[in-house]
């Protein structure tokens, strides 16, 4: 029996993240939306693309959570869109208030599923995923270092004219503006990048990497990215259903690694059959680690709204 996966949410990231599954032919998908027709219409349209891109998982749409009884993982996109001049976190109570019944009927129908979130304020939802749920801290886990990281590289990649499978590099904290690059672990082929560009332009890559979201947000206008936050979650799912054991960076619940407690951070983590199988700690530097420490309070700031308001 075929793997399967609910994708909460039917915009840009939720379709482009079906059509991704389903071009891997990872699982069946079943993709939900409170907007009567329009998953069932986009899981038909999927499903017929089938036979033109050879897969054959099942592709289908609903309005309630009974067809997605049973799932392996539930990736959660559905949310507000950031708007121009808009920040993540101008999106908090109007997203908890979509995330927090949304995980509670995810977690209803398929107790034993693996959460993976994406809607924004990307780790303050994943807070209010693992509280609603009442999972383990192993099987609620955010996407956010891997889009992080890939447009690091991808602006790396630019600059120095190379391929971006060349580019090795980490990106750790809030997923925001706090986001911590580790240039000091960036390294293309195993060349320090500090040996290959310098120093001006090394920060304005990171800074650009911090504001890549509100760029492209800038840029549509009407809308924010999903291209590559899908290809980010996609990775997740298949590292989780594969059982590869990718080390990504993801968003997870920290216990007191990096001297963090209580809140999802952007960290490295092993990915495999029960989710987040392992958190790594990087040593770092005395200036990184104050960076983190400043990138997990304002997740903590967020937390602490949510628990006054909900």
């Amino acid at each position: 029996m075929r793997k399967k996966v609910t994708v909460v949410g039917a915009g840009n990231v939720g379709a482009n993240c079906a059509l991704r599954i389903a071009d891997q032919e990872l699982a069946d998908v079943v993709v939900v939306d409170i907007v009567e027709g329009v998953p069932q219409g986009k899981g038909l349209d999927l499903l017929q693309s089938g036979p033109v891109q050879g897969y054959d998982v099942l592709v289908t749409g609903a309005n309630n959570y009974e067809p997605t009884a049973n799932s392996d993982i539930v990736v959660i996109t559905a949310g507000f869109p950031r708007k121009p001049g808009m920040s993540r976190d101008d999106l908090l109570m109007a997203n908890y208030n979509i995330v927090k019944p949304a995980t509670e009927q995810a977690a209803q129908y398929s107790p034993n599923a693996i959460l993976i979130v994406v809607t924004n304020p990307l780790d303050a939802m994943c807070w209010t995923a693992f509280k609603v749920s009442g999972f383990s801290k192993n099987r609620v886990v955010g996407m956010a270092g891997i889009l992080d990281t890939a447009r690091f590289r991808a602006f790396i990649a630019r600059e120095l004219n190379v391929s971006v499978e060349n580019i090795t590099a980490m990106v750790l904290g809030g997923h925001g503006d706090t986001m911590v690059p580790l240039v000091r672990l960036t390294n293309v082929s195993g060349i320090p990048l500090t040996e290959l560009l310098d120093e001006a332009t090394i920060a304005r890559l990171v800074e650009r990497t911090r504001n890549g979201g509100a760029e492209i947000v800038k840029l549509l206008k009407t809308g924010s990215a999903y291209y590559a936050p899908s290809a980010a979650a996609v990775e997740m799912v298949a590292s989780i259903l594969k059982d590869k054991k990718k080390v990504l960076p993801c968003s997870a619940y920290l216990e007191g690694e990096y001297g963090i407690h209580g809140v999802f951070a952007g960290v490295p983590v092993k990915l495999g059959a029960e989710g987040v199988e392992k958190v790594y700690e990087v040593s770092l530097t005395p200036e990184e680690q104050t960076q983190f420490g400043k990138s997990a309070a304002a997740v903590a700031e967020l937390i602490e709204v949510l628990t006054r308001n909900r």
